[in-house]
Formats: C-alpha cells, sequence, structure tokens
C-alpha cells in the first residue's frame, strides 16, 4: 500500500530519533580510568585489587602487612576465574569494553563491548573492530542477540542495507525482545514503504515491551492523520491486540488533532472494532474543548443508540455517569452541595445558603419551540427556595427558566417551555439550586427529564 511521503518521514524520523536516543554512545570506554582504594590485602581484596588493576583502573591497596600468604585455594585466587567473572558481571553495564579485559571468553559480555563501540558516534576504526568482537560473540554464544544487532549496524553504516536485514531479521528470530532490533525493523518497514509491516512491527514490540507505550503512542498518534495509516491501524485494533485498549484510551484524551483521533476510532468502530465507552466519552470531551461541537457531536450521535439533536438524551438517567460526555447528564458537585445519579435516579443535597448548578447536559437544538419535562420526588421546601432549570447559549444568554414545583404538586411532575433562536446553535439545559436560608437546605430526587419540541 502506498502512502504520503511526508508521513512516511514522520513515521521514519519518530523510530529513528528513537533508535538514536536508545542507542549506545560509545562513549564509555574513553571515559577516565578512575581511582579506586582497596581496604585489605586478603583473598577478595588482592584479588579485586588485581583484576580492577588489569582493567586499567588506578588501584591503591591499604592493608596492615606487606605480605599475605596463604596455601587453601590459592590456585583459585591465583587465576581469578570466579572473581573476574563476578567483577565483569558487576561493570558490564557501566563499562562493557572493560567487562570484556576481565571475562573475553563470555559471549554476553564480548556482545556488550561490541555493542558499546557501534554508538552514533563511532569511528570506522570502532566499527570494525565492534564488527570482530560481535562475530567472536557468537562463536562464544549463537544465542547473543546484541551481537547480531551489531553486526547488522554495522553493515547498514557500511552502505548494505540488504544485508543488514538479514542479520536483524536472523537476531529477531531468535528473540523479539530486543528492543533495538525492534525499533529497527520499524524503521526499515517505513523505509521501504510498507505501512502493514510497519503496524506489525509496531505490534510485536508493544506486545513484549509494553513499556515502550510512552514512546510509541505519541508516534502512533500522530501519523493515523495519514488515511492509509490510520486504515491500517484500525485494522490492527479491530484485532483486539493487548495493548489495543489502553492505546485507544490514550489517542482519545491525548491525540494532537482530536478530529484525527476521532476519525481512527470511526474506522475502527467501522471495522468491527470496540471503543470502551469511557474512550467515547473523553473523545467527545476533547472534540468539545477543542472548539468543534459539531464534530463531537457527529462523532457522539454514530457512536451509540440512535440520538436525535432536537430532544434530549437519557429521559430516566439510565447511563453510567462515569462515561459521561457533555452530551449526557453531568452530576455537578462543589461548596457542600452534593449531586450523583445512580439506579435512574438524579440525587441532591444542597446545605442552607449554599446555590449553583447540579446538572447540565449540553445540546444542539435547532430553531424552535421545545418543553421541557419531568418528574421529583422529596422536593419539600417553600417556593423561594425550589430548584429551577434553564437553557443558556454558548455565550451566556439566557433563554428562559423552568421552576420545579414541590413534589407535593401535581403529583410531582412540572412543565414548561424554551424557545431557542437561530442566533444560539449550541445550549445547556442546566438545574440550578436556589441559596436558602431554611436550616435543612434544599434536596430531593429527579427520576424522569426529558426536552422535546413542541409539535
Amino acid at each position: 500500500m502506498k502512502s504520503n511521503n511526508s508521513r512516511r518521514d514522520v513515521l521514519k524520523l519518530a523510530s529513528a530519533a528513537t533508535f538514536a536516543a536508545l542507542a549506545p554512545t560509545g562513549k564509555s570506554f574513553a571515559q577516565a580510568a578512575g581511582n579506586v582504594v582497596v581496604i585489605g590485602g586478603g583473598f577478595g581484596g588482592a584479588t579485586t585489587a588485581k583484576y580492577l588493576r588489569r582493567a586499567g583502573v588506578n588501584v591503591t591497596l591499604i592493608d596492615a602487612g606487606a605480605n599475605f600468604i596463604t596455601c587453601p585455594f590459592s590456585n583459585t585466587v591465583l587465576g581469578g576465574f570466579g572473581v573476574a567473572f563476578s567483577l565483569g558481571q558487576l561493570v558490564v553495564k557501566s563499562d562493557p569494553v572493560r567487562a570484556h579485559v576481565l571475562v573475553p571468553y563470555d559471549g554476553r559480555i564480548t556482545a556488550a563491548a561490541a555493542l558499546a563501540l557501534s554508538g552514533p558516534e563511532a569511528t570506522p576504526a570502532d566499527r570494525r573492530r565492534a564488527s570482530t568482537l560481535a562475530l567472536q560473540a557468537l562463536r562464544q554464544d549463537p544465542t547473543a542477540v546484541t551481537a547480531l544487532s551489531v553486526v547488522g549496524i554495522n553493515t547498514e553504516f557500511a552502505g548494505d542495507v540488504r544485508g543488514a536485514r538479514r542479520w536483524f531479521r536472523n537476531a529477531q528470530t531468535l528473540s523479539r525482545r530486543d528492543l533495538q532490533v525492534q525499533l529497527w525493523m520499524i524503521e526499515d518497514a517505513v523505509r521501504r514503504g510498507d505501512i502493514p509491516d510497519a503496524l506489525r512491527q509496531y505490534d510485536i514490540t508493544l506486545r513484549v515491551l509494553p513499556r515502550m507505550w510512552e514512546i510509541l503512542f505519541p508516534v502512533l498518534a500522530a501519523a493515523s492523520d495519514e488515511p492509509g495509516i490510520r486504515g491500517e491501524l484500525a485494522r490492527v485494533l479491530a484485532k483486539s491486540p493487548p495493548w489495543g485498549p489502553f492505546f485507544i484510551d490514550y489517542v482519545a484524551g491525548n491525540a494532537p488533532d482530536p478530529k484525527i483521533a476521532a476519525a481512527l476510532l470511526t474506522d475502527l468502530r467501522r471495522g468491527g472494532g470496540t471503543v470502551p465507552a469511557p474512550a467515547r466519552a473523553k473523545m467527545v470531551n476533547a472534540l468539545v474543548k477543542g472548539g468543534s461541537v459539531e464534530d463531537a457531536w457527529t462523532y457522539y450521535a454514530a457512536a451509540g443508540p440512535a440520538r436525535d439533536r432536537r430532544r434530549s438524551r437519557d429521559p430516566k438517567f439510565a447511563a453510567d455517569p462515569a462515561d459521561a460526555s457533555p452530551f449526557d447528564w453531568v452530576p455537578i458537585d462543589g461548596g457542600g452541595l452534593t449531586a450523583n445519579i445512580q439506579d435512574g435516579v438524579f440525587d441532591f443535597s444542597v446545605p442552607p445558603s449554599v446555590g449553583g448548578p447540579m446538572l447540565q447536559q449540553v445540546q444542539l437544538l435547532p430553531p424552535g419551540t421545545y418543553r421541557l419535562t419531568g418528574h421529583s420526588a422529596g422536593i419539600d421546601q417553600a417556593a423561594g427556595a425550589l430548584p429551577f432549570w434553564t437553557l443558556r447559549c454558548q455565550n451566556g444568554q439566557e433563554l428562559g427558566r423552568v421552576e420545579v414545583s414541590a413534589s407535593s404538586v401535581a403529583n410531582g411532575n412540572f412543565t414548561g417551555t424554551f424557545s431557542v433562536p437561530a442566533s444560539c446553535a449550541t445550549q445547556t439545559l442546566v438545574l440550578t439550586a436556589r441559596p436558602s436560608e431554611v436550616i435543612s437546605g434544599l434536596s430531593g430526587q429527579f427520576d424522569r427529564v426529558e426536552l422535546v419540541p413542541v409539535r
């Protein structure tokens, strides 16, 4: 599948930048030797001093006597094999070249030394030496994946990309858990313009190295603005990889362009994939926050059951408020006011002298007249302390109020109308509590609220 060159470059540069950031710098073997003081000239002290000195470290040995004489274990101590191996394991991460001097027979350590010589700043001589060490490592340990990747890196630097590909494919056959190998395979697929294979390599990497999501998720999210990549990525996600739900949640709330993220999640849904409810809500919230209210509604309306912009949603409070978007009922807590939706009921409690919004839902009503109806329970305050509903334009203009009567009036039913002008494209329906000096404050419930057009 062909894709836009600039987008391929974005993927390539992103993966290459990652590759370079994680590759060895090649500086460890060029650092100053350092100084070590060893206290005690017994078995451990004398042998440690001997092999640190052999590795090029400046060593000062301090002991009460000038000589140390021993018969037991003299061959082992003088041979130093056990101690040298331990020291090699100790320093291999910080200075693999020095560790190789200590333990030249260990294939893994030899491979690590070869990798240290193959960093971005390596000279041609360094790379030749590194490849020699890497081949030596493979003779010592044919499963040394790092050695295979070192030969691959230096083969590529020599201009033989096909040869490098063979080395890296062999390395991946042995293990898919080597980060450098996986990143090279991603970059190579992008370089060849093979988007399906690039995404397959991303999939492999995220399956076996899930910690890499912090680096790879932003790359995938940014790359999905190219339709070819977006379609392939949606197909990968539709197969439910283990990292899929985490990426979907990430892209819904963190994508550089919410519209592109919405297009990806729409492609996923159309392809038979699932977008979890929390991610759907995040996606709508991101679009609204970005000022794309119409796009938010389009995504919201397509992602759920039949939704009509000419009326409010969820009249019986059946939806889970934990997954609410602005187009759903959103309880508002704060300042001592408590509000929640549970088991099909909106329940609220307001202490004395406290007022403010308790519940809201964003609307995109076309111009016209609308009727609000509902039912309350447990509201038993004086008229001046009763809550009310308002419909407000995005600019703050109030389009009217509907007073809520005490629940003992009309069996708790209430009704009223609002007129929406053409100049008000976005509205918010809000339930507001009035501040009251009544000692008991304000409390009650709503089990039905609906805004519909007047026929």
